[in-house]
């Protein structure tokens, strides 16, 4: 699967699908009124960004022998449901950039902010429902899973900035319902609307929680050695914001001296200093954190990989497994 020639097939199976997905959700806020709800909403879904959950959507329905045409409402609406969090994040972590351009409620105001979330994930459960069939509540349970999940994790996440201590075990936990949850609810979505098969559903869902996790450490990762016009945010923003990725936990496990030092005064004052980012940098870099966050991002996406082995539809295997060296950034 890994010849150069299956990499530019699977990367133009991407691009082609996701140019499609977009185009559809596009029109979905066209010709409706009021302008002031839904040209905010458009802005948001005009934001860019990777497209992973839908696209497991897509990959989910060939494991299970269907056709991506079958699941685009479906791929849709996890895209939607995906924003209406970003959206809503945001405002909570007064983020001023998001993919490189001003967040909704700094383009426009908090409450349109709020609302266009609202009518986000109200358009997601309208498209959701045009691909269900026969046992609709099946997926529109997991569909809800989904949004419970990763509003439990967002609570968890504001929760861990006020606490002093916090574990690498309860951040995976955290970081699992926040990231992982949704592209599980995106893979078992695909998965079952096609066939009502435990083994693939298990595989796709295991699969995707792997690569939910590798993704959320990488963008922690991202967030110290990123390109800001590549990340598309500050970097350093979840340092000014106080936020203990897993970075910093596995720092204030090894600091000792000075390090810890400067540890503690993070927590204690809820963030630091734009002027102290490239120090937390360098202190990362000494204790070896960076290292230990590249290998942890390697496991998941090995594991991740290796749930899939038995799907037998080999198409849909090695866009999966394409999928996730991509994101870990093996393919560029």
């Amino acid at each position: 699967m890994t010849t150069e020639a299956n990499q530019k097939k699977y990367l133009k199976i991407y691009e082609n699908e996701l140019t499609k997905i977009e185009k559809r959700i596009l029109k979905l806020f066209e010709n409706r009124f009021p302008d002031s709800l839904y040209e905010p909403c458009k802005y948001a879904m005009k934001g860019g960004g990777k497209r992973i959950r839908p696209f497991l959507v897509l990959c989910a329905a060939k494991a299970a022998g269907g056709k991506f045409s079958r699941v685009y409402n479906a791929a849709a609406a996890v895209e939607l449901l995906h924003n209406f969090t970003l959206v809503h994040d945001d405002i909570m972590d007064n983020s001023e950039k998001r993919r490189g351009r001003p967040t909704v409620h700094i383009k426009y105001d908090v409450n349109t902010a709020i609302l266009s979330g609202d009518s986000l994930i109200a358009t997601a459960y309208e498209q959701l429902l045009k691909d269900c069939s026969n046992d609709s509540k099946t997926i529109i349970d997991i569909f809800t899973q989904g949004i419970v999940e990763v509003c439990e994790g967002q609570s968890l996440d504001k929760d861990f900035e006020s606490r002093e201590n916090v574990s690498i075990d309860e951040y995976k936990q955290m970081i699992y319902k926040k990231t992982a949850a949704l592209l599980v609810m995106s893979a078992k979505i695909g998965a079952r609307l096609i066939k009502d098969s435990k083994e693939i559903i298990t595989a796709v869902s295991r699969y995707a929680a792997n690569i939910g996790m590798a993704f959320q450490i990488q963008d922690d990762l991202l967030d110290v050695i990123g390109e800001e016009t590549k990340f598309g945010k500050q970097i350093g923003s979840d340092l000014l914001e106080g936020k203990k990725t897993y970075l910093f936990l596995k720092a204030f496990e090894k600091a000792s001296g000075k390090d810890r030092i400067e540890l503690n005064n993070f927590i204690l004052y809820k963030g630091i200093n734009k002027v102290k980012i490239p120090l937390f940098k360098e202190i990362y870099q000494r204790l070896g954190v960076i290292d230990d966050a590249q290998n942890e991002i390697k496991l998941y996406t090995n594991s991740a990989v290796k749930q899939i082995e038995h799907i037998k539809n080999s198409e849909a295997r090695n866009l999966l497994e394409w999928l996730a060296n991509f994101l870990l950034g093996r393919i560029k």
